[in-house]
């Protein structure tokens, strides 16, 4: 009898729990057992292994073969395990030393000739194996990159399970033919999942992205989205059609500063759990912008499908840009699903199969048309929808949701003037990005010492305690709540932007102005604050 064990990660969402992999050898008609509550996938892996090993110069043991994959309680699913299987297999069978694996974390799917193919989530699982204790992994060649990106964590890269089998015997490794460069490689299609939504919520370089000096004209719409992006607030643009709101959300990725350290191996690992990380880039550096068509059902957004829930837009949006364009052509249920991941930073999906946590940190851009032809605040433009259609129309957006989105800018018509670039051009990218980054670190300091780290995470209590605005500042807006034009929430949120303003303007806590800013940007009544917050104000 022999008996060996290994250890490979199971994922649940984006965070692991690392399984024991036992192999046990018993005298008795050959079979294979696998138990553990596998999924499909990972219950045809018997074949995949034996064909595996075979094909990799080692002996099948023709003997009673059981593989228990523990805890039993959680459900494991994917080909990830396929490596650990085999080396379980193989320590049991006495062709490798089972005391060398049974510490060993193994990530990998197996080809029937033996090659080890990379497989979607090492990044967390390797995270989930280290937060464990186990300080040695073996992954895919492929993604091994990504593997050492966690610090304290040996990595071991191999191509075939016959490489893996000579490290472990000290025998002399053997050489993969490598894939002919300018060829494709059949290895990476694991790593990309068909109709995942490939590219929707990828991040781009700040050069390759689109410049905000494309916009002409709108200088309130400017000014919001500088202000969204200095202290994470969301943003709701609404205005006719050709104005310019998609272009305005298209480049406020460009603005956000880069993602800390932290910030980038959690976006890496939704991206890589999602499918959608590219190989050869095993780290997230720029902040994702995820895009959803309009026809995007609950599930889509916020995370489902069969079994155990998958990363939704907002999760892939997470710590980036959330565009929902023509948003009141969404679903009312789907846009509803979005208010407790706004005011809570994470979305919790429960299924017959379990409860998922998934990050969804994000900064919203809503985009809307004034009405279903989109010409209605347009003069001599021929709006001819009823008033009750309009009024239905707008009435998609729930005052719950708005009352969560801190800036509500109109966005006019670009005049022929702007347009023709008689001054109305505004300042590019990197320039308002600068400010942006000035007013980020501002508020770090600010914050330093608290679990938040902008002015958007801050509940409103402190602010009102802890650090307060200058004396008569929030005059406006205590009316405002009076006349019942603001919300306890709107109240908070008002007091949010209001800080952000003062630190893109330098200042060390709001005054009067900020708060009247603060006040036209969420009601859209101008209070006589208009001038850019970049300026330094009055």
């Amino acid at each position: 009898m022999g008996f060996a064990r290994a250890c490979s990660v199971a994922l649940v969402g984006v965070e692991g729990v690392v399984v024991e992999v036992q192999a046990d050898l018993e005298p008795g008609l050959a079979a294979f057992t696998l138990v553990g509550l596998p999924d499909k996938s990972l219950s045809e892996s018997r074949d995949r292994v034996r064909a595996a090993v075979v094909n990799s110069g080692a002996e099948w043991p023709q003997k009673k073969l059981t593989v228990g994959l523990s805890p039993a309680s959680v459900p494991k699913g994917g080909s990830g395990f396929d490596l650990a299987v085999a080396c379980a297999v193989l320590g049991a069978a006495e062709r490798i030393d089972a005391k060398d694996i049974a510490d060993l974390v193994l990530i990998g799917e197996l080809g029937l000739d033996g090659r080890v193919r990379p497989v979607r989530g090492v990044l967390p699982a390797v995270l989930a194996a280290a937060e464990a204790g186990y300080r040695q992994v073996v992954v895919p060649e492929q993604t091994a990159g990504e593997a050492s990106l966690v610090p304290g964590v040996s990595v071991l890269g191999v191509r075939s399970l016959r490489q893996l089998i000579a490290v472990l015997t000290n025998e002399p490794v053997p050489q993969e033919e490598p894939v002919p460069e300018g060829s494709p490689d059949p290895m990476l299609a694991g790593l990309m999942v068909p109709g995942a939504g490939v590219g929707a919520g990828l991040a781009r370089e700040p050069a390759e992205g689109p410049d905000l000096a494309d916009v002409a004209g709108q200088r309130a719409a400017r000014t919001a989205l500088e202000v969204a992006a200095a202290g994470g607030h969301h943003l709701l643009l609404h205005g006719p059609p050709g104005a310019g709101k998609t272009m305005l959300a298209e480049r406020l990725p460009g603005v956000l500063p880069p993602l800390t350290r932290r910030e980038s191996l959690e976006v890496t690992a939704v991206h890589s759990v999602a499918g959608i990380l590219p190989p050869g880039q095993p780290l997230v550096r720029t902040a994702p912008y995820c895009a959803p068509h309009h026809s995007a059902t609950m599930q889509s957004l916020v995370g489902g499908g069969n079994g155990l829930p998958r990363p939704g837009a907002v999760s892939l949006a997470h710590r980036g840009v959330l565009f929902l364009d023509e948003t009141p052509e969404f679903s009312g249920k789907a846009l509803d699903a979005l208010r407790q991941p706004l005011e809570s930073g994470h979305v919790v999906v429960a299924r017959s199969a379990g409860v998922v946590r998934l990050p969804a940190r994000f900064l919203m851009v809503l985009a809307a048309n004034p009405c279903p032809c989109g010409r209605h605040t347009l003069h001599g433009a021929g709006c001819e929808c009823p008033p009750s259609v309009i009024r239905r129309y707008q009435a998609r957006l729930s005052g719950p949701l708005l009352d969560r989105v801190d800036l509500r800018v109109g966005v006019e018509p670009v005049t022929r003037g702007d347009l023709m670039c008689q001054g109305g051009r505004g300042e590019p990218t990197a320039t308002v990005a600068a400010r942006v980054r000035e007013a980020r670190e501002r508020a770090a300091a600010r914050l330093q010492g608290t679990p938040w780290t902008v002015n958007s995470e801050v509940p409103g209590h402190e602010l009102r305690t802890r650090w307060q605005v200058a004396p008569g500042a929030l005059a406006a807006a205590e009316r405002d709540m009076e006349r019942g034009l603001l919300t306890a929430r709107g109240l908070d949120r008002v007091l949010r932007v209001a800080w952000t303003i003062a630190d893109l303007g330098g200042r060390d806590r709001p005054q009067a102005y900020d708060v009247d800013l603060a006040l036209g940007l969420r009601t859209g009544i101008s209070r006589g604050a208009s001038m850019p917050v970049g300026a330094g104000g009055p």
